[in-house]
């Protein structure tokens, strides 16, 4: 098999890549190592930045989060249970949109499938060759057949714990992380949402969030140590903690009703420099991660792949090979400041193990600053809209 761009990981991140690349025409392949079920059955992230809208728009894949995403204009953050709201369309002009992301991965694969994208599910075995070569190729198991790719650039996608990455010689890749001692405890039920706006809560008890997935599913978190068992938390406990640190006005009007998923998961900071080796290109979880307190893992591998797709299109219309030698610094300058807000806004609403009682009356103190500065309010709102592309 032969084609322009061999792209590995069939989820936001390689799919959104696939339909940026159709649009200019060029030919693509994308590998996914688990089946179309399972791929549109996992449950992930659900915030999206205007800016993703515009690329979702771009590639006409927009119809049904026209129809049943929901628009927000700001969020608030309560501290000990008294709102302080940022109004986001006011400060900065834009707006957020709540669309769940085994939503848009359906749009997705069911618009690429519908344009001829080819898509190889259950492709078992991936590997990578001769990445620094001119003529780089992708091997796997597909079924009952053996499969290999023959292209001019690799889209590695595949995430964290994908080949990619692992196809960077040690000498050539440099990691930073940062693990943080808790975790989110999450819960799905269908209920409507306590408020139509997304809830930050810090509270004396740890952080609470409260998000929703539609008008009648609702997503609501709260920290716990990063070994929590699962099993520690039955259903009516939680619901109690909820109450209790997203306070009386929002935790009275939370709706109870049985889990359809609940799980603990881990926070943490990824970034691994640089995103490219000869004609491989990483993008989204295969080259970093971070916290989803600032909702920004969905929307960075967005951009990552708006600025992948940019030099592609620039290498195949121009023969003009500039954006490729420079994305993944254009990536990383992104994604840096995606770290630095997603840590600061952790460490703003979360409590720490161990740390003594000034650190709470600091975090108190920078809350009261934001309620009463604007500036500050517009920092954090056009952090959380997004930075520009």
């Amino acid at each position: 098999m032969r084609t322009s761009v061999a792209i590995i990981g069939c989820g936001p991140a390689g799919l959104l890549l696939a339909h940026l690349l159709h649009c200019e025409g060029i030919d693509c392949v994308v590998l996914e190592a688990r089946s179309r079920d399972y791929v549109e059955a996992r449950i992930r992230a659900g915030v999206l930045e205007q800016t993703t809208v515009d690329l979702l728009r771009r590639v006409d894949v927009d119809r049904r989060l026209d129809a049943e995403g929901l628009v927000h204009h700001g969020f608030s953050i309560l501290v000990d249970g008294e709102p302080l709201r940022i109004d986001l369309a006011d400060l900065v002009g834009r707006t957020i949109t709540i669309y769940g992301q085994t939503e848009l991965t359906r749009d997705l694969i069911e618009a690429a499938l519908a344009r001829g994208i080819p898509i190889l599910f259950e492709a078992n075995a991936v590997a990578l060759h001769d990445i620094a070569s001119r003529a780089p190729a992708v091997t796997c198991r597909a079924g009952d057949e053996d499969v290999r790719i023959d292209c001019d650039f690799i889209a590695g996608c595949d995430g964290f714990h994908g080949a990619s990455r692992s196809a960077f010689p040690a000498d050539q890749l440099r990691t930073f992380e940062k693990v943080y001692p808790f975790g989110w405890l999450g819960i799905l039920a269908d209920v409507p949402p306590c408020k139509e706006e997304v809830i930050y809560a810090s509270h004396e008890r740890g952080f609470a969030l409260a998000s929703m997935r539609s008008k009648t599913r609702s997503r609501y978190y709260i920290q716990v140590p990063a070994d929590e068992p699962l099993a520690n938390w039955p259903d009516e406990r939680l619901w109690d903690e909820l109450e209790i640190r997203l306070g009386p006005r929002a935790g009275s009007r939370i709706s109870r009703g049985p889990a359809l998923e609940k799980s603990v998961a881990p926070l943490r900071s990824f970034v691994a420099e640089p995103m490219r080796h000869g004609r491989l290109f990483l993008a989204g979880d295969a080259a970093h991660v971070v916290p989803p307190t600032g909702a920004k893992g969905l929307n960075l591998a967005a951009s990552d792949v708006a600025f992948l797709a940019d030099a592609f299109a620039r290498h195949y219309r121009r023969d003009d090979d500039a954006a490729l030698e420079s994305y993944a610094a254009r990536a990383l300058a992104r994604v840096w400041k995606a770290v630095r807000f997603s840590w600061w806004l952790t460490g703003l609403t979360h409590r720490f193990p161990g740390t003594a009682s000034i650190d709470r009356r600091i975090q108190l103190a920078e809350l009261d600053y934001i309620r009463s500065s604007r500036a500050a309010q517009m920092s954090l709102a056009e952090n959380y809209a997004g930075l520009p592309l």
